[in-house]
């Protein structure tokens, strides 16, 4: 591990109160943000902004809900998705620290149960992988265990991975994983004895008096200052149309929460990038967290990410390096160390960057999916502390995302009728039956009144009726019509029997955590269908 003295980090503190090109927000920040959600249709947003350890900013936006006047304020719970991630790998750095980890220890050394795809994968995968997202997992693989509405336990999602084929070869290229994450926390459990929920509430929401944030959503209801999910819904998948109030309890499974399920105000958030900025250093001085040598840690570059051309205005925001570190990404803009990460779930999006340089870091919690608010306020406050030329981030992002959306509609129309639609190689009865896929469970087909359906067994709402599209492809229609549409593609070994059933994500604007194609359900021997 690396460290530095104290007198290193006093000398740089000194530096940093002076190198900030500006010392409080825009003075037009109500402008600028009520501008970026009316181009971006969210409906409300909360905003944090911390110079120096204090906070200069925070504010809440807008509505909880659309038709309410219900204003989110600075305690307002929003989902934070993935920004949970750093939570995680701060627990795990609380454990290495704790003698009871090592961040380069094989996983099974603590959890001999756990497998990978590959034997070899499984001796050799550490502690440190699983953070950094190199497992050779593609993106998303396994989400479907909890998202949306999976009904695994923890313990059957980890499992799961010894289903789950390699996308890339063992710490080759990056593939981000979520059931990496949910695996942490397993270990988390195993070698504190307290499940990750109670880890985290205890070891760090507690001592950072950060009360109001959430690790158990069984405890959600508790507080009814939360903001609700949102998301644009209508024909033909989601992404498209305007934006309706989604099922808060959707998607949400204590399963998956060391990968992204934690729920936290604004105020609470606050604390928590202080506390970063700090390198573990609790506010007021009241003891730590984790070490510098850990906060090192967790920033230090890993993964190579993806960092592809870019042309016009984004190519000014195109870093030099990207790297995926340990809950967070480590990258650069116009020069400077900046530290970030996202987080999506359904209905919410969270942004959290540190500058750590300049003592500066800022968190937007937004209850839509529309990502171009939160990337132009990003952008906005970035220049602007950085005094760099200000451009219109707004109408930048929302051109892209107008593109993305366009293209992705011409894409649909053209799938929407078959080139050439082909003839079923059979009657319904051919298709009928129960399946299975090893790492998602059971599936299965029937005919009512003459209609084909499809029922996931572990997945609540992910039900359909299966319409023909050509040959032996179906689309299914969900009951749930906010989950993303399908196909199912199955395969026949001859004329009446099935030799497996694919799933393949019909729109270009699906999210990748709708991982249909690592699916590949088997027909279900008759004699075991009953079990």
């Amino acid at each position: 591990m690396k460290t530095m003295k104290t007198t290193a980090f006093l000398f740089a503190g000194l530096i940093a109160l002076h190198s900030l090109a500006q010392a409080s927000p825009p003075k037009d920040i109500d402008t600028r943000v009520d501008r970026l959600m009316n181009l971006g249709g969210a409906p409300g947003l909360a905003l944090v902004v911390i110079e120096h350890g204090k906070a200069t900013y925070v504010k809440g936006y807008g509505v909880k809900r659309l038709g309410s006047t219900d204003a989110v304020d600075p305690q307002t719970l929003f989902q934070i998705g993935s920004t949970t991630k750093a939570f995680t790998s701060a627990s795990v750095a609380m454990l290495v620290e704790a003698g009871k980890l090592d961040w380069d220890e094989s996983v099974s050394t603590y959890m001999p149960d756990f497998q990978m795809y590959d034997p070899w994968v499984t001796r050799h995968v550490t502690v440190r992988d699983l953070l950094t997202h190199h497992s050779g997992l593609g993106a998303g693989a396994g989400d479907l265990t909890f998202f949306p509405g999976g009904k695994f336990t923890r313990l059957e999602t980890v499992q799961a991975l010894r289903w789950l084929k390699p996308q890339y070869g063992f710490r080759t290229r990056f593939g981000y994983s979520n059931l990496n994450y949910v695996a942490a926390g397993l270990l988390i459990e195993r070698v504190s004895g307290l499940t990750w929920e109670d880890f985290v509430r205890e070891r760090i929401l507690k001592p950072a008096g950060m009360t109001a944030t959430l690790t158990d959503l069984r405890s959600r209801d508790l507080n009814s200052n939360r903001a609700q999910p949102h998301a644009r819904i209508g024909p033909p998948a989601r992404g498209f149309g305007k934006q309706a109030v989604l099922d808060e309890h959707e998607g949400l499974t204590e399963n998956g929460g060391p990968a992204g399920m934690i729920m936290s105000s604004a105020e609470d958030m606050a604390t928590w990038i202080s506390i970063q900025l700090a390198h573990g250093q609790l506010p007021d001085g009241k003891g730590r967290l984790f070490s510098d040598a850990s906060s090192q840690e967790m920033w230090g570059p890993v993964t190579p990410l993806p960092n592809p051309p870019a042309v016009g205005e984004m190519a000014a925001i195109r870093p030099n390096f990207k790297f995926y570190a340990l809950g967070w990404i480590a990258q650069d803009y116009r020069g400077q160390r900046m530290i970030s990460h996202s987080g999506a779930t359904l209905g919410f999006m969270t942004l959290v960057v540190l500058l750590p340089d300049k003592g500066l870091g800022f968190v937007v919690m937004q209850n839509s999916e529309d990502g171009q608010v939160l990337q132009a306020l990003q952008y906005e406050l970035l220049d602007f502390y950085l005094d760099a030329p200000r451009t219109d981030w707004g109408k930048v992002f929302s051109a892209r995302a107008k593109k993305a959306r366009d293209d992705a509609a011409k894409v649909l129309s053209q799938k929407s009728a078959p080139p050439r639609r082909i003839a079923r190689s059979a009657d319904d009865a051919a298709y009928v039956g129960a399946y299975r896929d090893n790492w998602f469970g059971p599936m299965s087909v029937s005919v009512n009144a003459g209609r084909l359906f499809i029922e996931m067994g572990r997945n609540s709402g992910m039900t359909a009726e299966l319409v023909h599209y050509s040959g032996d492809t179906f689309v299914a229609q969900w009951a749930n019509t906010d989950i993303e549409p399908a196909y199912v593609i199955f395969e026949f070994a001859n004329e009446t029997q099935v030799r497996h059933v694919s799933l393949k994500a019909i729109s270009p604007l699906a999210d990748f955590s709708y991982d249909y194609n690592d699916l590949e359900f088997t027909p279900t021997p008759k004699l075991n269908q009953a079990k």
